[in-house]
């Protein structure tokens, strides 16, 4: 299903509040009781107890952290990037590598999860060819050489799709009949059937998005979340028409001469047939490039891969 058919009237950010953290908060997650966990651009991990709490560091992580998520009882999973995929102890900031290489070739993009009840993790590798800072040119050169993987509870790691145009955020359904994930430079959301007659298969899940999508995430609400940090970018879509050499002479242009993230945010929620049941739309004043959502209770929480601020709305 695209995400414009039957897609409800959109709403804006009013009365979203604005936390500042530090610098690069990429995404977010929400503990129990309501204690908001995110990594920064220096490899700290932080806490913060609601929009008025203090901002604690708990961690420090080699690595550029990005997606985060709760691993079991007192730790943290953090996709660390060209570092790996990480547990982090939240009682004593204890570091242990869980995945840093698959088949002997070390990992250089790992950048968003989602953890199953007994302790299966699926976790994205955005690119084979860049590092997440090299973001542009993984989407101007369209790679495609993104993966998901799955991390069984002993260990072992098998892809369970290939291919994908930026590999991104990952979400697993409440039942954990299939695991989603995000193209950024697709501009969709895709997913693999883990049960049932299906099982092994993959599918469009969401498709034609207005915008490029980062990470997603499993709401308390059962909605599967969708960040949309830039609208679709046209001169994204004239490139990717050019021949691969030609687009490769675009990606060594500077940053300021290639396609660039537009300055309208956006967050979507579907439910489990890919039908949005929500869409928000606009600006947040002190805050910028809207790349992580965590729905907890009725509230939503964002993060931002450059901005140096998290921000919260009710829904």
């Amino acid at each position: 299903m695209t995400a414009r058919e039957g897609a409800p009237a959109g709403r804006d950010f009013g009365g979203t509040v604005v936390v500042p953290v530090g610098e690069g908060p990429e995404d977010v997650v929400v503990d129990g009781s309501g204690r908001v966990y995110t990594g920064l651009a220096d490899g700290r991990i932080v806490r913060l107890a609601g929009p008025a709490g203090p901002v604690e560091t708990v961690a420090r992580v080699p690595g550029r952290p990005l997606g985060v998520e709760l691993l079991g009882d007192g730790e943290l999973l953090v996709c660390a990037s060209e570092a790996g995929l990480l547990a982090v102890s939240l009682a004593d900031g204890a570091v242990r590598t869980l995945v840093d290489r698959v088949d002997g070739a070390r990992l250089e993009a790992v950048n968003n999860a989602a953890v199953a009840a007994d302790g299966t993790i699926y976790f994205t590798d955005s690119s084979q060819r860049f590092r997440i800072p090299q973001w542009r040119a993984d989407l101007v050169r369209r790679t495609a050489t993104g993966r998901l993987f799955r991390r069984g509870p002993d260990g072992d790691v098998d892809e369970l799709l290939g291919g994908l145009e930026f590999a991104n955020g990952v979400a697993l359904a409440a039942d954990g009949s299939w695991v989603a994930v995000a193209e950024t430079g697709a501009a969709r959301v895709r997913r693999v059937w883990l049960t049932g007659a299906r099982a092994g298969t993959s599918e469009v899940f969401v498709d034609d998005l207005p915008g490029h999508p980062d990470n997603i995430a499993l709401g308390s609400d059962g909605l599967v979340w969708v960040t949309l940090p830039s609208p679709r970018v046209a001169s994204l879509a004239v490139v990717h028409r050019l021949p691969a050499p030609l687009r490769a002479l675009v990606g060594m242009l500077p940053p300021a001469l290639q396609p660039s993230p537009g300055r309208t945010l956006g967050v979507l929620a579907v439910d489990d047939g890919g039908r949005v049941v929500h869409r928000f739309s606009g600006e947040i004043p002190g805050f910028q490039m809207l790349t992580g959502v965590r729905e907890a209770g009725g509230t939503l929480w964002f993060g931002s891969l450059t901005g140096s601020t998290v921000a919260t709305l009710a829904v």
